[in-house]
């Protein structure tokens, strides 16, 4: 039952629900499913960056992306293609010059910050559902203040994509030359959906073709501007694609380097 109430003027005021909300769908799922697949992404992400093994496949001069560029002391000679140039210590991880500023991408990005916000901190869970906080300040104060540093870390992660490219490249060059396999196949798939999200990035359309008062002016830019707001209408795809890829690169490097399995050959 709801009631209405008289307003002072003699109007009717709105009637008073004592629900939270009057939708009768699945408007739960969405979040559920964000807060499993990220959960788990996570985790895995971190067991994986601090077992310090399992990284490196020397017959293939396969890297995994989770410890590109390889730079502690641990870090195997012919994978450390930048230098060993910060401490073996367990609580650094090896990829400690690029994973900070990858996290930082991934945690301002747009689209990320509409998944968590929703799913993690339940603000607001779905659309026409309440807050499940009581006040609200938007990203002015700290520490959501921080994700307008999103602009900066775009830069960040064109630099890491990259180093990922460069990884993907040295993988042909096998210590017996030439070589083509399976990973190859797939390192060079993740570069390309890395690129494709990076490019992707709301900063990234604004950098293209942003403060343009004439498109006809600057063709160029308008042509890129129309490629990466193709790819900016698919971003939250690509950020999920993008997840997938980095563990499947990352999984199937480290089955390689345990033995459990053995590389796909093509060439060499």
């Amino acid at each position: 039952m709801t009631s209405t109430a008289t307003r002072p003027g003699g109007g009717r005021r709105r009637a008073a629900i004592a629900a939270k909300t009057l939708r009768t769908d699945r408007w739960w799922f969405p979040s559920l499913i964000t807060v499993v697949g990220l959960g788990a992404w996570v985790t895995y992400a971190t067991v994986r960056v601090f077992m310090h093994k399992w990284y490196w496949v020397e017959e293939h001069s396969y890297l995994t992306p989770f410890y590109s560029p390889c730079v502690t002391e641990r870090c195997a000679p012919e994978a450390a293609h930048f230098g060993r140039i910060l401490p073996d210590w367990w609580i650094i991880p090896d990829a400690a010059l690029t994973l900070p500023f990858l996290l930082l991408f991934r945690m301002t990005c747009y689209y990320y910050r509409k998944a968590y916000y929703r799913s993690f901190w339940l603000s607001p869970p779905a659309c026409a559902v309440p807050d499940g906080h009581k006040t609200y300040s938007g990203e002015t104060r700290f520490p959501l203040v921080f994700q307008n540093a999103h602009r900066y870390a775009f830069f960040a992660a064109v630099v890491i994509s990259v180093i990922n490219t460069w990884d993907a490249i040295l993988a042909f060059n096998t210590p017996d030359g030439f070589g083509f396999g399976l990973g190859n196949v797939i390192l060079l798939g993740n570069v390309v959906m890395l690129w494709a999200y990076t490019i992707s990035c709301h900063s990234c359309r604004h950098i293209v073709g942003g403060r343009l008062k004439h498109f006809s002016k600057h063709p160029l830019r308008y042509r890129f501007w129309t490629f990466v707001s193709r790819l900016n209408a698919r971003h939250m795809e690509l950020a999920w694609i993008t997840l997938g890829t980095l563990a499947l690169t990352d999984f199937y490097i480290m089955a390689l380097d345990a033995e459990w399995i053995s590389d796909l050959r093509f060439i060499n």
